[in-house]
């Protein structure tokens, strides 16, 4: 089987990817453990084992894209929120007027 190289570039690109979404902010148990998995799978395979490298780097991948798909979520729901409190007070202004 050949170096998990590919698998540990997959992780490191969704580790940035979570990153850039304020996974920090909104997801940062799963964030954490994603940087943690492929901290590891870099030092298994700088040991030569590529075997445990390429099962940390997929579950790094996998725990930054839970990452990711959380703080998209916290994300939608903060805009949600502040779209339906201006509706609110739209509407509160328009019977005001009445």
């Amino acid at each position: 089987m050949p170096p998990p190289t590919e698998e540990l570039a997959a992780a490191r690109l969704s580790v940035a990817r979570a990153g850039d979404a304020d996974a920090d902010q909104y997801a940062p148990t799963d964030i954490v453990q994603a940087r943690r998995a492929l901290e590891q799978a870099q030092a298994a395979m700088g040991s030569g084992r590529e075997s445990e490298a390429r099962t940390l780097a997929l579950s790094a991948s996998a725990l930054a894209d839970l990452a990711h798909a959380r703080s998209l979520q916290a994300a939608t729901e903060s805009e949600l929120a502040a779209r339906r409190a201006e509706i609110t007070t739209l509407r509160q202004r328009l019977q005001a007027e009445d």
